[in-house]
């Protein structure tokens, strides 16, 4: 039983397993000194992609929810947690262009204030080279850039 339950383990960690199994959900336990304790358990929808994470704390009490929306092409575009009273704590909106690059990233409070913003921007092969990212103000707080050696 437990090596099965490693093996589900394993296959559930591509999203195209999980679907070709049809997995619902994965429960991870821990087992410390005798004590058995529920870590996560992910939901997945029929593509295979994870709809909800709940994470316990040492005490198997949950600790946090995210749950997640996708677009037409499997790309996130939400995840949402709340913690264990159900209570929205913090929301991030993803964006993407016609390619399917990522272009923003928008993370909210929990009553929906923007804390901040990354942009995005990409070269003309696709490859990112650039993440600007604003506070909730506006203001321009850091740059990454990507560099690529070929």
């Amino acid at each position: 039983m437990l090596l099965l339950s490693f093996t589900v383990l394993g296959f559930a960690q591509g999203k195209k397993m999980v679907k070709k199994l049809k997995i619902k959900s994965v429960v991870e336990t821990e087992t410390e000194k005798g004590k058995t304790i529920t870590d996560n358990k992910s939901v997945f929808n029929a593509a295979g992609l994870v709809v909800e994470r709940i994470n316990y704390n040492k005490e198997g009490v949950i600790k946090s929810i995210h749950r997640y929306k996708y677009n037409k092409d499997n790309d996130e575009i939400e995840e949402a947690i709340y913690d264990a009273a159900n209570l929205l704590k913090e929301k991030k909106v993803q964006l993407y262009n016609a390619l399917g690059e990522k272009t923003e990233e928008i993370t909210y409070d929990g009553n929906l204030a923007i804390i901040k913003r990354s942009v995005y921007t990409y070269n003309a092969a696709g490859l990112k080279t650039e993440r600007k990212t604003y506070d909730g103000k506006g203001n321009l707080i850091s740059v990454k850039k990507f560099t690529y050696e070929f």
